[in-house]
C-alpha cells in the first residue's frame, strides 16, 4: 500500500486569546474592570501576545463589555501585546480608531439568517459597511488593522447549510472592500476536519496570505481536531478561549470556544512553538474559575494533567 506523506505543519503558531470578548459576551456575570486588568497582566506573563480585549458595542446591549476603552488602554501599555477589539459597524470602528486599537475585527456572517439576527443587516450590507470602515480608517491616517471574521462559515443553527461558494464570494468581496485580512469561524460548532480542509483550500485560492485566522468552537467535541486540520492547511494563527468559555448570543446552541490551555498543550506536545508558559496558563485558569464562580468552564487538560512524558520539565509551547 502506498503511503502519502503528512502535510508539513507550522513550526510556530500564534494563539489569540479571545476570552475577554468572546468568552464574556455570553456570560451574565459582570467581571469588574480591575479583574480584567489582572487577567491581561497574567496572560501577558504567560506569554500571550495577541488578545481580544472587548468590543465597541452599546453598553445597554452588552454591559459585560462596557469598559472596553479602559481595558484596551491598559493592554496597549504592555510590551509586545497586540490588542484587538470587535466592532460591529462604522460607529464602533470609529471608536476603535480613536482609541488606537492595534486591530479591529468586523464580524460578517456567511449565513443570511444569522447576519440579520446578529447585525440586522444582510451579508452584502455588511460588506458595504466594511468599505466605509476602511475609508474612515484611511482618512484618519490610522494604523489599526482591519480584519474580517467570517462567522457561521461552516453552517448555522438558524439557516442550516452555508454553501462554500457563498463563503468564497464574501471573502473576495471583503478583500475588494479593503479588509487587510480575513478569518474563518465555526461559530456554532458544525465543522469537522474534512470540512475545514475543503473550505480553507477554496478560500486560500482567492485570499492567499491574507487568510489570517481560524476560530473554532468545541460544541460537538471537534475543536482541536479542526485546529489540526487548519494547521495542515498552513494556518498559523488560532483563536482560543481560557476555560473554553464563550459563544454567540444570536446563534442558539453555540457554546464553548476551543480551550486555550488544551490547545497550548496539544501544540506543545507536537513540538509547535507558541511562546506560552503552560504552568502560568493553568494558574490563570484557576483564577478564572474563582472570578466566574457558578459558571461552567470547559477543557480536559486541567482535569487530566500533563502526561508523565511531559512532567518534571518546564513546558513552554
Amino acid at each position: 500500500m502506498e503511503t502519502r506523506p503528512l502535510p508539513a505543519l507550522p513550526q510556530r503558531v500564534v494563539i489569540r486569546e479571545v476570552g475577554l470578548r468572546d468568552g464574556l459576551q455570553i456570560i451574565p456575570t459582570i467581571v469588574p474592570t480591575s479583574v480584567k486588568l489582572e487577567w491581561i497582566r497574567a496572560a501577558h506573563v504567560a506569554g500571550v501576545r495577541e488578545l481580544e480585549v472587548g468590543s465597541f458595542v452599546p453598553a445597554r446591549l452588552m454591559p459585560q463589555l462596557a469598559d472596553t476603552a479602559e481595558v484596551l488602554a491598559y493592554a496597549k501599555r504592555l510590551p509586545g501585546l497586540v490588542a484587538s477589539v470587535l466592532v460591529p459597524n462604522l460607529k464602533g470602528a470609529e471608536r476603535a480608531i480613536a482609541e488606537e486599537a492595534d486591530a479591529m475585527l468586523v464580524p460578517l456572517s456567511a449565513s443570511h439568517a444569522h447576519s440579520l439576527a446578529n447585525l440586522r443587516k444582510t451579508p452584502d450590507d455588511v460588506v458595504a459597511e466594511i468599505g466605509r470602515i476602511r475609508a474612515a480608517r484611511d482618512a484618519a491616517g490610522s494604523a489599526t488593522r482591519l480584519e474580517v471574521g467570517m462567522s457561521t462559515a461552516f453552517g448555522c443553527t438558524l439557516q442550516g447549510r452555508v454553501e462554500d461558494d457563498e463563503v468564497v464570494r464574501l471573502v473576495q468581496k471583503v478583500l475588494d472592500a479593503g479588509a487587510d485580512s480575513v478569518g474563518l469561524a465555526d461559530t456554532v460548532g458544525y465543522a469537522d476536519p474534512a470540512m475545514v480542509s475543503r473550505l480553507f483550500e477554496k478560500v486560500l485560492r482567492v485570499a492567499g496570505d491574507r487568510v489570517a485566522t481560524a476560530h473554532f468552537h468545541d460544541t460537538r467535541g471537534l475543536g482541536l481536531a479542526n485546529c489540526y486540520a487548519a494547521l495542515q492547511m498552513g494556518i498559523t494563527r488560532l483563536d482560543a478561549c481560557l476555560g473554553g468559555i464563550g459563544g454567540c448570543p444570536h446563534a442558539p446552541g453555540a457554546s464553548g470556544n476551543v480551550s486555550t490551555e488544551d490547545l497550548a498543550y496539544m501544540l506543545a506536545s507536537m513540538g509547535i512553538a507558541t511562546g506560552l508558559d503552560f504552568d502560568a496558563l493553568m494558574a490563570l485558569r484557576g483564577k478564572l474559575a474563582g472570578w466566574l464562580q457558578g459558571e461552567t468552564l470547559h477543557g480536559a487538560i486541567w482535569r487530566a494533567g500533563l502526561p508523565k512524558t511531559m512532567q518534571g520539565e518546564e513546558v513552554t509551547a
